[in-house]
């Protein structure tokens, strides 16, 4: 039985040793990598870059626009044919003959253009410039987040991954004492002090804790292909922390750390950005009510035969100012859509501020937790310690059954196990407090 763990130990994990690439750097280097790398950040920097271009061309409607046209007509229509000769400056005497006028033959022209149109008053490429700009700062918010966002995670994963290497070197350890306790058993048993049934559920033991640094290996190596996968890597190697990460100390009072989350937390102000938007949007609505002035100058070529050339040419200078003054009410349904668009953001945006407060508060709880824990689990592994010691001398001595010693075994790894994960729960309790408060990369990156 034993033979045939340690063989599927081999077989389950080489493969995975053989795919995977073994990486180590420092912390520093990971989240570097991870803000340069991954491409949730990428993703989220193009689309900063979208919004930025955005803004350009919204602010290109200031501009003048100028146009090239070039269109083909033919036509025996009589006021059409009689002003394409006129366009042409082809009209003849013989042209203005009563038959000729009612009844003219086929005429082609060929009308060559080039628009200027300027914007004097539209309101609306103002407030379109405005919702613009507010888009990309939205933008640029939201690449914030994700940098606070996978900087987190990778710190999280980080623990994981060490967390993991605690727990395989725990079950390691468990290893070894189960082998020292089948060990002492068969030296009973040969003794003829012992029993069969001790050595045979010390083996059983033994065959449990082997298993276990099987599974232990593995999410060592899992937790270095999820760190090689956010610092931009594919999946394919395993990347290690060189350095221990310790639990960080905090310095910021409970009212400290509620501030700064109402501050600086990027999702608060991205929801802040959209209640500007939504007043923006109003005032974009209420423009539809003002009239609009445009300028254009037009040169025009017209010819007969030839595209892009001239028979005669001409110019045309003027203003337009347009005014709806009814639309069967569209513009005020328009207005009062973007209105209830404001007020639902300004309740979107007083909710996610109750829910970052909450969020503030409740990290600093967990991060209290946690630490009371941690003294708890290191108390009561001194205790399981103790106990194992006193048990395997009672066991030495015959005053112990071999059950007794196992099961001081057992809670001495469990002791052990809880430790690390309280440790580890700790450090990221603490990281949890910076996350809420918006300060997260300021921090680690000191």
């Amino acid at each position: 039985m034993k033979r045939f763990y340690i063989l599927a130990a081999v077989l389950f994990f080489i493969p995975a040793l053989l795919l995977a690439e073994d990486r180590s750097i420092p912390l520093n280097e990971a989240l570097r990598l991870a803000l340069e790398k991954n491409n949730l950040i990428r993703a989220a920097e193009y689309e900063k870059e979208a919004a930025d271009h955005g803004v350009s061309v919204s602010r290109s409607r200031y501009l003048p626009r100028i146009l090239l046209d070039e269109s083909f007509s033919s036509t025996n229509s009589p006021t059409r044919a009689f002003m394409m000769k006129l366009d042409q400056a082809r009209l003849s005497e013989n042209d203005l003959l009563i038959n000729n006028l009612n009844r003219p033959s086929s005429t082609n022209n060929f009308r060559t253009a080039l628009t200027l149109e300027q914007p004097l008053v539209d309101l609306s490429i103002g407030y379109g410039s405005a919702m613009a700009e507010r888009d990309a700062e939205g933008k640029n918010l939201s690449l914030e987040r994700r940098r606070e966002e996978i900087g987190y995670r990778l710190f999280s994963a980080c623990l994981e991954a060490q967390k993991a290497e605690a727990m395989l070197e725990i079950t390691s350890r468990a290893v070894m004492d189960a082998r020292e306790h089948l060990r002492l058993a068969k030296v009973r048993t040969e003794a003829g002090m012992g029993l069969k049934s001790d050595e045979l559920r010390a083996a059983t033991f033994l065959a449990e804790r082997e298993q276990q640094e099987i599974t232990a290996k593995n999410k060592v190596v899992l937790a270095g292909m999820r760190l090689s996968l956010l610092t931009g890597g594919t999946g394919g190697e395993t990347v290690r922390i060189r350095e221990k990460i310790i639990p960080p100390q905090l310095k910021l009072s409970g009212r400290e750390v509620l501030l700064l989350a109402l501050k600086n937390r990027k999702e608060l102000q991205e929801m802040a950005k959209e209640t500007e938007k939504a007043g923006v949007a109003v005032k974009i609505a209420e423009s539809a009510f003002f009239p609009t002035l445009y300028a254009s100058a037009t040169y025009e070529m017209n010819d007969r035969d030839t595209p892009f050339y001239q028979d005669n040419n001409a110019w045309v200078v003027g203003a337009n100012l347009r005014w709806e003054l009814f639309d069967g009410m569209r513009r005020g349904g328009e207005r009062s859509r973007a209105r209830a668009r404001q007020n639902a953001a300004g309740e979107y945006l007083l909710e996610q501020e109750k829910e970052i407060a909450f969020q503030a508060r409740e990290s600093l709880l967990q991060r209290e937790e946690a630490g009371k824990r941690l003294e708890v689990a290191g108390a009561a592994q001194m205790d399981a310690a103790e106990g194992v010691r006193l048990i395997s001398k009672r066991f030495s001595n015959s005053l112990a059954a071999m059950i007794e010693l196992l099961d001081a075994q057992t809670a001495l790894n469990r002791a052990r196990a809880t430790v690390v994960e309280n440790e580890a729960d700790y450090a990221q309790a603490t990281a949890r407090v910076w996350y809420t408060a918006g300060i997260f990369l300021k921090e680690v990156m000191k």
